[in-house]
């Protein structure tokens, strides 16, 4: 048998063990969901990123509370982001105006509902990233698995053999080694996107947050 065609990459993976061939499904498998969440994520996060500066943009100009939510209800600015975190705050301030609360119970009433859709905006923005920090953890793991796998069952495959050659040594080394590549090309990606999106992510935060303390400080001002 030619020992180049026993090294292309279609003949390693289709000759490799059952254990092999089961680690390179999953590692290709999970490269896929990987890249497919990666696409998602880019979408969600640039979308977001738009509608904090729309947002601001049009927060610091309008001037008028009740325009800019009715805005918001009538769909011209979209309720997403910072706009919804506005939207339940501004609500909590105008339910306990017309009770006539004390002030800071008003405020407490108001932090704790723009808190409260922070928190859902910030999980919906976390979405699939814990799936990619474990596909960039694990896959070069489970890719190890499979290359110790198949450099246990080429050597196994030696036991009985007088002289070992390059023939018969190199096709169950590179078979094995393969299993180690695929985990590296699932792993690499997904910790370089993990890591770009957490960024993001912590970013939005911190504008969402500097804007709930604002807003606040306006409220209390207005009240």
């Amino acid at each position: 048998m030619n020992v180049v065609n026993d090294l292309s990459f279609l003949s390693l993976i289709t000759g490799a063990t059952i254990p092999v061939q089961l680690v390179m499904v999953i590692l290709l498998a999970a490269s896929g969901f990987s890249w497919w969440y990666i696409f998602i994520k880019v979408s969600v996060l640039k979308s977001a990123e738009l509608a904090v500066d729309e947002f601001e943009n049009t927060f610091w100009t309008s001037g008028d509370l009740n325009k800019l939510h009715d805005s918001i209800h009538s769909g011209r600015i979209k309720n997403q982001g910072l706009a919804t975190i506005f939207e339940a705050g501004y609500k909590e301030f105008n339910r306990h105006k017309t009770s006539k609360s004390d002030m800071s119970d008003v405020i407490e009433g108001v932090r704790r509902a723009m808190r409260a859709t922070y928190n859902r905006e910030l999980d919906f923005l976390d979405a699939h990233l814990p799936f990619l920090a474990s596909v960039g953890s694990v896959s070069p793991y489970i890719g190890l698995f499979g290359t110790v796998w198949g450099i246990m069952n080429a050597f196994r495959g030696l036991a009985n053999v007088a002289q070992a050659t390059l023939t018969q040594v190199a096709p169950g080394i590179a078979e094995a080694l393969i299993a180690t590549a695929i985990g590296l090309f699932a792993a690499i990606p997904a910790v370089i996107a993990y890591n770009r999106f957490a960024t993001s992510v912590d970013r939005l935060s911190v504008r969402y947050e500097s804007f709930m303390e604002e807003f606040v400080n306006i409220l209390q001002r207005k009240g």
